[in-house]
C-alpha cells in the first residue's frame, strides 16, 4: 500500500497542480481523519496547521498557476526554514472570511451573523490556569461547579452578542447544553431539526466548483493583463485559461448529471464533448489535469461507505447472538451501546472485538470493587483505615504504576473513599443491599443488570444507587437516562420492590444526581427503548449511525469503516 501510494505521488509531483496534489495527498495518507479521532489536547492545532497547508498550496497556485507540486515542495521548505512573509499571515479580523474561533476568542470580533456550534449537554467551561499564588493581590475563588458554571455563562454571553443581526444555536448530540436551552426558552423558540449531512460526492463536487470558479476569475484577470505585454508564452496563458474554464464547465456538468449516473460514466461523455471544441495545445494540458482522478476517486470513497451501510445484505450473523430462548439477552450498557452506534453493539458484543481499558476505566472498575468488598465484609460498618487499606491492595493487583497521572489518580481516589466514608456514616438512609443482581422478562427478551446499592429512605420508600467516577451530570442531562431507570422496572419485577428514587452517585465529586422520576411513564418508555433495541438485534440492523461526539471516542474507530470517512 505505500509503494502504490508513494508511486502515485511521485508520478504526480511534476503534473499536479500544487493546491489539488496537496488536497489529495492529505486525505489519502488520512492526516485529517487520523488527527480527528486521535483525541488529544493539541487536535485542533494541527487541524488548523492543515489547513494552513492548503491555503498556502492555493496561494501559490494564485501566483504561479504552471507551477508543479514538486516547485511548491520547494517553496515550502524555504518557508519552513525562513517562515512566512508578513504579508501572507492571515488577518482573520478585518478579512471578509468566514472566522471560525473557539468561545473564548470571541470577545474581539464583531460580525452580522454567528453560529455558535457545539452546544451540547456536555458543554463546559476549560478548567482556569493555575496562576502562582505570588502573582496574585488577594487569592482566588476555588474552583468548583458554581464557578465553572458562571464562566460558561459569560463565554456563550459573549458569543451570541457578537452578531448585529442573527444568531444561530446549534448542537449536534440528544440534548443541548441547559444553559443554552435556557436562552431557547426565554426567547419563545423551538429547536428545529437538521439532518446530518455527510460528506460525499456532492459536497465534493460543489466545494471543487467554488475553488476552481474562484480560480477561474482570478486567473482571467491576470491572463487579460499580460495579453498587452510583449511575451513569447501568452498563447500558453491563454490556452491554461481556457482549460481552466473547461475544468469548471465539466464540474457543473457532473453536479447537473441524471440522477443515477455514475461519475466515470459522466465524466467519460463531458471530456469526449470537450475536446471535440478545442485546440491541440488546449487538449494536451486539459488531458494531462488530475481533476479526474481527484473527482473519481470521492465517488470510491462514497461507494465504500455505501457498502457499510448496506451490510445488512451479509450473511446471517444468528449463531453469535446473544439469544436465550427466542428473545435477546440485554443489559442497560448493551442498551446504551445499540442506540449510540448499532455497528460499535456488532463489534463489541457479537464479533467480541477485545478492547484494552484506558487508565480511567480502570481506574473506574477498581473504585466499584473497592466499595463491593468493604460493605462485604460483615454487617457491621467498615472503618475508614479498612476502606483505604482495600484501596491500597486494590491497587496493586490492578497494575497501576508510578506515573505521574497515576499519582494523581490515586491521590483522587483515596480523597474520594474518605469523602464517602463520612457521607456513609452520616446519612439518614440505610443501606439494605450492595449489588444485588435482578433478571426479568421482558415479553421474549431477557434483561439483566446489577445495582451498586439499595438504601431504604427514612419514609420507607426505596434508592437505588450507581457509583460514577466520571463528570457529574445534571438532572436535566439524565433525562433520557436508560440505566437507572431500567434498574426500577428490573427491582419491581424481580424483587417486587417499587424504589421511588434512582440516583447517580459520583464519587470524585461526593455528590449525588437524581435522575427525574415520571412514575408509569417512565417506566412504560424504557420498556419500549429496551424493546425496540431487542428487536433491532434479533433483526440483525447493525447500520453505522456515525457522528463526531460517538465516534471521536469509540474504541472501535481504527477498524470502522463508516468511521473512516
Amino acid at each position: 500500500m505505500f509503494l502504490k501510494l508513494y508511486r502515485s505521488g511521485m508520478a504526480a509531483l511534476d503534473t499536479a497542480r500544487p493546491d489539488l496534489y496537496v488536497h489529495r495527498l492529505i486525505e489519502r495518507i488520512g492526516l485529517r481523519r487520523q488527527q480527528l479521532f486521535a483525541a488529544q489536547a493539541d487536535v485542533v492545532q494541527r487541524l488548523r496547521a492543515l489547513a494552513r497547508f492548503s491555503e498556502l498550496a492555493a496561494s501559490y497556485v494564485r501566483r504561479s498557476p504552471q507551477a508543479t507540486a514538486r516547485e511548491f515542495a520547494r517553496s515550502i521548505a524555504a518557508v519552513a526554514d525562513f517562515g512566512l512573509r508578513e504579508q501572507e499571515e492571515p488577518d482573520l479580523i478585518n478579512a471578509g472570511v468566514v472566522q471560525v474561533v473557539p468561545l473564548a476568542m470571541a470577545g474581539g470580533l464583531e460580525a452580522k451573523q454567528v453560529y455558535a456550534v457545539g452546544l451540547d449537554a456536555g458543554l463546559a467551561a476549560p478548567a482556569p490556569e493555575p496562576v502562582p499564588d505570588q502573582l496574585l493581590p488577594e487569592p482566588l475563588p476555588p474552583d468548583g461547579a458554581s464557578l465553572r458554571e458562571q464562566a460558561l455563562r459569560q463565554l456563550l454571553y459573549v458569543a451570541v452578542s457578537r452578531a448585529s443581526e442573527r444568531v444561530v444555536l446549534c448542537f449536534a448530540a440528544e440534548a443541548a447544553c441547559p444553559l443554552v436551552d435556557d436562552v431557547r426558552a426565554s426567547l419563545g423558540r423551538q429547536w428545529e431539526e437538521k439532518e446530518e449531512e455527510l460528506f460525499g460526492p456532492a459536497e465534493t463536487l460543489h466545494s471543487t466548483y467554488r475553488l476552481l470558479r474562484d480560480e477561474l476569475l482570478e486567473a482571467t484577470v491576470r491572463t487579460g493583463g499580460r495579453l498587452a505585454e510583449l511575451r513569447l508564452d501568452t498563447d500558453l496563458d491563454v490556452s491554461h485559461a481556457v482549460v481552466r474554464y473547461l475544468e469548471l464547465l465539466k464540474v457543473a456538468a457532473l453536479i447537473a448529471r441524471p440522477e443515477g449516473q455514475g461519475a466515470a460514466e459522466a465524466l467519460r461523455d463531458v471530456n469526449v464533448r470537450i475536446l471535440q471544441a478545442v485546440t491541440a495545445e488546449q487538449k494536451e494540458i486539459f488531458t494531462s489535469s488530475a481533476l479526474d482522478d481527484y473527482l473519481l476517486d470521492a465517488e470510491r470513497d462514497a461507494r465504500r461507505r455505501a457498502h457499510v451501510i448496506a451490510a445488512r445484505d451479509e450473511p446471517s450473523l444468528e449463531p453469535f447472538l446473544p439469544l436465550r430462548g427466542g428473545g435477546v439477552v440485554l443489559s442497560a450498557s448493551d442498551i446504551d451501546t445499540y442506540r449510540t452506534c448499532p455497528l460499535k453493539y456488532k463489534f463489541a458484543r457479537v464479533f467480541r472485538i477485545p478492547q484494552e481499558p484506558t487508565v480511567h476505566q480502570r481506574f473506574g472498575i477498581l473504585l466499584h470493587q473497592v466499595l463491593e468488598r468493604f460493605h462485604a465484609q460483615d454487617t457491621r460498618p467498615g472503618t475508614l483505615a479498612e476502606l483505604l487499606g482495600l484501596l491500597d491492595s486494590g491497587w496493586r493487583r490492578a497494575g497501576f504504576g508510578d506515573t505521574e497521572e497515576e499519582r494523581q489518580l490515586r491521590g483522587k481516589a483515596a480523597a474520594a473513599l474518605e469523602r464517602y466514608h463520612a457521607r456513609f456514616e452520616t446519612e439518614e438512609a440505610e443501606p439494605v443491599w450492595f449489588e444485588r443482581p435482578f433478571t426479568f422478562k421482558l415479553g421474549a427478551h431477557l434483561l439483566r443488570g446489577r445495582v451498586d446499592r439499595v438504601d431504604r429512605l427514612p419514609g420507607g420508600e426505596y434508592e437505588l444507587i450507581d457509583y460514577k467516577t466520571g463528570r457529574p451530570k445534571t438532572s436535566t442531562q439524565l433525562a433520557d437516562d436508560v440505566q437507572l431507570s431500567l434498574y426500577a422496572v428490573g427491582a419491581r419485577e424481580a424483587w417486587r420492590l417499587d424504589a421511588s428514587r434512582q440516583a447517580y452517585y459520583y464519587l470524585l465529586d461526593d455528590q449525588k444526581v437524581e435522575v427525574p422520576a415520571d412514575g408509569d411513564d417512565r417506566s412504560e418508555w424504557v420498556q419500549e427503548v429496551a424493546t425496540e433495541v431487542a428487536e433491532g438485534i434479533r433483526s440483525q440492523g447493525f447500520e453505522p449511525t456515525p457522528s463526531f461526539a460517538a465516534c471521536s471516542v469509540c474504541d472501535y474507530r481504527l477498524v470502522c469503516p463508516a468511521a473512516e470517512r
